[in-house]
């Protein structure tokens, strides 16, 4: 892969790389666009997804909230790095319904994005998403 002599933090390469691997993994039978996503909990631990289509559209869920979910269920909820690539030959940045899920775990989570062309692009929510809506707390009457 393109990606190894690009980056050169090994944890990095490993995240981009489980995002490879998700994405070939993908079920787009409609939009045939795969998905791939690794994301990288503080305890080191990587958790990957891929986009899974539904004939619903509704019902179909982006790599990167497969990913997240998937790694809520394990008991993770702190994240550092998400790595995310597709088969298109450009960049793909998140969803905005993506964006709202990382938000609510590391609003300044690292993003690696990359292509299928070996392009390459690193920044962080908070560029791409600088004001996530919140909920207000609920008081208690």
């Amino acid at each position: 892969m393109q990606i190894k002599n690009k980056l050169k933090d090994k944890t990095e390469i490993e995240l981009c790389l489980s995002a490879q691997n998700a994405k070939e993994k993908a079920y787009s039978p409609y939009s045939k666009f795969n998905v791939g996503a690794a994301i990288l909990s503080i305890n080191g631990k990587i958790f990957s997804g891929c986009n899974v289509e539904n004939a619903s559209y509704g019902l179909t869920i982006c790599a990167e909230r497969n990913a997240i979910f998937g790694a809520v269920a394990n008991g993770e909820k702190h994240f550092t790095k998400i790595a995310i690539t597709s088969s298109d030959e450009n960049i793909i940045t998140p969803c905005g319904a993506c964006c709202q899920v990382l938000a609510e775990f590391n609003p300044k989570i690292k993003l690696i994005l990359f292509s299928s062309s070996g392009k390459i692009k690193i920044t962080s929510l908070e560029k791409i998403f600088p004001q996530p809506p919140k909920l207000k707390k609920l008081s208690k009457k």
